[in-house]
């Protein structure tokens, strides 16, 4: 079979098979359950702000699956905030987590659409002041007080098509809305095992 046959068979659009994603859509209709999802990593701390984080396996429609290779991303701080430089920094990691996640959205939502798209680029920046994570300051919020996302979406689409993209892009993104929406329960505790 041809590339372009298997195109015109499975309806792909920027890289999704959009006949399987209303598949998707339908199975998770007809059973809710299949839709709940568990991503989990371990981290384990180097030296100074080095860490490193394995992502091996999820849960998801029903099951647990691993990953064929296990990802490792290093984490570290750059020597002006007296690390080493041995990876993005964790408020590095968010931006890209961020980015990524809107980006794919965006990209899902467009195929669903049937629009075409070419590239997407984004530009990110976040604002942080250290007195915060320092404690020298209970004014100052200890994370970003501000992130911008500026996005070029490279697309034959009407502007308003690619606006209401990036707004379908932080309505659904898991991420945007953990950060953004207010309504995550995160728990912090000590393993005492």
């Amino acid at each position: 079979m041809t590339a372009q046959l298997a195109e015109k068979l499975e309806r792909m659009v920027n890289g999704v098979a959009v006949d399987k994603l209303y598949s998707t859509i339908d199975a998770v209709k007809e059973d809710p359950e299949i839709a709940r999802f568990n991503f989990r990593i371990t981290n384990r701390w180097v030296n100074g702000g080095h860490n490193r984080t394995t992502v091996k396996d999820f849960y998801g429609a029903n099951k647990t699956h691993a990953h064929e290779t296990p990802f490792v991303l290093e984490a570290d701080e750059p020597a002006l905030l007296l690390g080493q430089d041995q990876g993005a920094n964790p408020v590095e990691h968010l931006l890209n987590a961020l980015a990524a996640c809107v980006t794919s959205t965006i990209v899902y939502h467009a195929a669903a659409r049937g629009i075409e798209i070419r590239g997407v680029d984004s530009r990110l920046e976040g604002d942080l002041d250290l007195r915060g994570f320092l404690g020298v300051s209970n004014e100052v919020p200890v994370g970003y007080q501000n992130i911008r996302i500026t996005f070029k979406i490279d697309a034959e689409a009407p502007e308003k098509e690619k606006e209401l993209l990036i707004e379908m892009g932080k309505k659904y993104s898991p991420v945007y809305n953990t950060l953004f929406a207010g309504k995550t329960s995160v728990t912090v505790e000590l393993d005492k095992g």
